[in-house]
This record gives structure tokens, sequence and C-alpha cells, in this order.
């Protein structure tokens, strides 16, 4: 059976250019964060272009849920590949997730909290997503699933290998055309791209990774409250394979 696949992010975690890498593949259709208008009217957390979001959005996360399940069954040649912040799941049951393939894609909060302040200046534990992931990621694996975690920098470190890793995992054949694409917005682009996506648009691969330097001050009481969730996670994910090729 053909199972659509999920992939569990956190913000400012390259899961923007991981979700144009799949979109490169003829046998995957991407969809940006479906759950993204439900979120934000259930929650009524203040993201900068809120209003626009909730009114082009189905705001009902469970028929969304549905609709999608529906989509990958009537169309089993082409997986479905849905990008999510796993905060986003916030009021919505997890059964479904027993008839998908679920990934998670981390970032050390040492460089993704910086960068998230400057959307969110007052983001909390719960805006990073981390403590969703890992309860999700461990009730999962409850279930008897084996889903996989991607490290934002083990991916940037090594990009084909550990697509490659993560193609294993989802029994897919790893594609070359997953390394680039071409520069600009992407029609499944979510109308929330112009406040967030402006650093992929210019990409046309994964970016080398670069160490950030650095660490503001006012923000070390929340990465005390966000590396334990981090560390928990990173232990589990795949990693890259370029230190064996030096």
């Amino acid at each position: 059976m053909t199972t659509a696949i999920n992939l569990w992010s956190g913000p400012r975690n390259v899961s923007t250019a991981l979700m144009y890498s799949f979109a490169q593949r003829d046998d995957i259709r991407v969809v940006d964060e479906p759950l993204y208008g439900h979120y934000l009217d259930i929650s009524g957390a203040d993201h900068p272009g809120r209003k626009e979001v909730i009114a082009a959005m189905n705001c009902d996360g469970n028929a969304v849920i549905r609709e999608l399940l529906d989509l990958q069954d009537a169309n089993p040649d082409r997986r479905l590949f849905l990008k999510h912040m796993a905060h986003h799941l916030v009021g919505l049951g997890t059964d479904f997730l027993q008839k998908t393939s679920n990934v998670f894609l981390i970032r050390d909060p040492l460089e993704m909290l910086p960068s998230l302040t400057i959307q969110l200046p007052e983001a909390t534990l719960a805006d990073t997503s981390l403590a969703q992931q890992w309860d999700l990621f461990i009730s999962l694996r409850e279930l008897g699933q084996c889903p996989a975690i991607l490290d934002s920098r083990e991916l940037l470190l090594d990009p084909k290998g550990v697509l490659r890793q993560l193609c294993g995992q989802l029994d897919l054949d790893f594609d070359e055309s997953m390394l680039n694409w071409k520069a600009g917005a992407r029609p499944e682009d979510g109308v929330w791209a112009e406040h967030w996506y402006h650093v992929v648009h210019e990409s046309t691969g994964f970016a080398p990774y670069k160490p950030k330097r650095g660490f503001p001050a006012h923000l070390e009481r929340l990465l005390e409250e966000c590396a334990p969730w981090y560390e928990k996670l990173y232990v589990h994910a795949i990693r890259s394979r370029a230190e064996e090729r030096t």
C-alpha cells in the first residue's frame, strides 16, 4: 500500500528546501503545511500574514487530513509528501499517522532560535516544535513505526548521503534530481511564503553548512528549555557520511 509521507518539522529547519527537493521527483507530489490554517485558527497564534493564511485555507484540520488520505488512496502511483510543523497538530487526533510514513526534521536550537525570533520575537518552546516532535516520535515508536529523524546540520553537510539513507527508509530509490531545483517560488508554496521563504527562493540546492557565530543573550533561557528536547531527538538522527570520505 502506498502511504503518504508526513514531514514533522520545526520552523527555520530547511524544511522548505527539503520540500523542494522531494518536489523534483516524478513520483512525489508535495503539499505545503496543509494544517497551518487550522493551527492559526484554533490556537490564536499571531503569525505574519495570519488573516491571509486563514482566509486562503480550509481551517478544519480533520477535514484536511481526510481529504489528503483520500487523495493518496486515489493516486497510489504518486506519493504525497506533506510538509508540516509539528505544533500544527494541536487539537487533532493522531490515529491517521498509523496509515502514513513519518519523518522528523530537527535543528540545533543554538542555530534555530536567532532565526525564528526574527519573525516571532516572543517565541516560546511550543513555537519550536521540539517537545511536540519528541512526544510524537515516542508515540509512533510505541505503535511499531520506525520514523526517520533528519538533522538540518547533518543534511547540509552531506545532502546526497543523508537523502539516500532517508529514501531507503521510505522505500524509495534515491533520485539525483533531489539535489537541485530552479531558483524562485514553487506553485505549491503557501501564501505565507512572502514572510518566510526569501532565502530558499534564492537557492538552487541545499546550501553548504555554515556554523552560526554568536548567540543573543536574551535567548539563553529559551535555549535552556529547548536543548534537552533537541538532544533526545538528535540521538536518533541519520548521520552525515561526509567524514567517512575525508
